[in-house]
């Protein structure tokens, strides 16, 4: 069964889904620079935007530009309303829920936090049951104008039939997760993997809006990838594509939780990562913000064991680039995968212009923070897409 089967009425065809997006993600924006960015005619774009102006999601703004050189008419920019509707987002970790309610542009309005009392299945719907609630509850007009929950999750998640086939950090195996919540809530649930939901945040309201080509590399308890080819977000036929955390780069060692050997994620997650710091240090009991300082204090045991770090997530990164060329790679991560990250990011930045490939090398690598509310809107951002764009897989 769909995660989601419910679409705005005004949603009819290609050329509304096109002409919408390009609102939501770029405007506001004339009718003429819709034709002239996307082909298509001018009445093609007055009849796709007519049904959502009506439905409400779409206005017209005061006339601001002219439609050619001279005399002209002038034209009416189309932009949302971003409060016809509202979203919540959540990101569920191992031990919490981070949760958001936005507008339909993605603008956080309320976000909660809610620690998980375990990681059952149960008790974690119970727990999200009670902040979807609380944050419906703090404006009537959120309680009227919201109906869809996004769920975002880290492992092996199935969009399609909002199954959970696996995630390591819950010790989640095979939960219908989008139909679970959908009974808690009343709401419309859409699920996707965390790190695939932030990129189609970036995508559709960040730093990709406007690329046709870019991928998203998270740092943090686990390495993590999403790509975006030709527009759209690439998912593979299994649901797993972009899983770079799991290409193996350390020959035989260590093992990794995937059962396999050498992956960057057991180089270059923070567990794997603050073990090995313990280890060359022989501070057995040293946290991950102690390995971070003794790093940046000179310890020379600490620095070597991040820069192999950033040498596992470079090479993963220019096979990534090598083998589908995106215009922009942003890195993003959790708190200790940033604060690592300016430990790692000399031999990262080295080890990936020296493994790319020719034009590839010279891919633009930004650091760009994302908080867990960002994580939480990620989410949001799925549902939000999931209803405004036509079935893509």
């Amino acid at each position: 069964m769909p995660a989601l089967t419910r679409r705005p009425e005004p949603l009819t065809s290609p050329a509304a889904a096109t002409v919408f997006t390009m609102v939501l993600t770029q405007g506001p924006v004339s009718r003429v620079e819709i034709a002239k960015r996307t082909g298509l005619s001018s009445a093609a774009v007055t009849k796709a935007a007519r049904p959502f102006i009506e439905a409400g999601y779409l206005e017209e703004m005061e006339a601001t530009e002219h439609t050619g050189p001279g005399a002209g008419r002038p034209a009416s920019p189309l932009a949302i309303r971003p409060e016809r509707e509202y979203f919540i987002g959540v990101k569920i970790t191992d031990d919490g829920l981070i949760g958001v309610l936005t507008d339909l542009r993605a603008q956080v309005l309320e976000t909660d936090h809610r620690p998980l009392a375990d990681a059952r299945v149960e008790s974690v719907l119970a727990d999200l049951a009670a902040l979807v609630a609380g944050l419906r509850a703090r404006r009537p007009e959120y309680g009227e104008r919201c109906h869809h929950l996004g769920l975002s999750i880290s492992g092996d998640v199935d969009h399609d039939t909002g199954m959970v086939r696996y995630s390591p950090f819950l010790g989640w195996r095979q939960v219908p997760l989008a139909t679970y919540a959908a009974q808690a809530t009343g709401l419309v649930v859409t699920i996707e993997n965390d790190v695939k939901a932030l990129t189609a945040a970036e995508q559709w309201f960040g730093e990709g809006i406007g690329l046709s080509h870019f991928a998203l590399v998270t740092i943090g308890i686990g390495i993590g990838c999403g790509l975006v080819i030709d527009g759209r977000v690439v998912v593979g036929a299994h649901g797993v594509a972009g899983e770079i955390g799991h290409i193996p780069v350390g020959g035989e060692a260590p093992p990794c939780h995937c059962g396999g050997h050498g992956c960057v994620e057991a180089i270059a997650g923070t567990g794997p990562l603050l073990a090995a710091v313990r280890a060359a240090t022989n501070r057995p009991g040293m946290t991950i913000d102690e390995a971070i300082q003794a790093a940046h204090d000179g310890d020379e045991r600490a620095r070597e064991v991040f820069a192999r770090a950033g040498h596992a997530i470079g090479l993963a990164m220019a096979a990534m680039a090598n083998l589908f060329g995106p215009a922009r790679i942003v890195v993003t991560g959790d708190v200790a995968g940033l604060a690592s990250y300016g430990l790692l990011e000399g031999q990262l930045r080295q080890t990936f212009a020296g493994q790319a490939f020719g034009a590839a090398a010279g891919c633009e690598v930004v650091l760009r923070p994302r908080t867990f509310e960002h994580w939480a809107r990620g989410a949001a951002a799925i549902a939000i897409k999931t209803l405004f764009t036509l079935r893509e897989r």
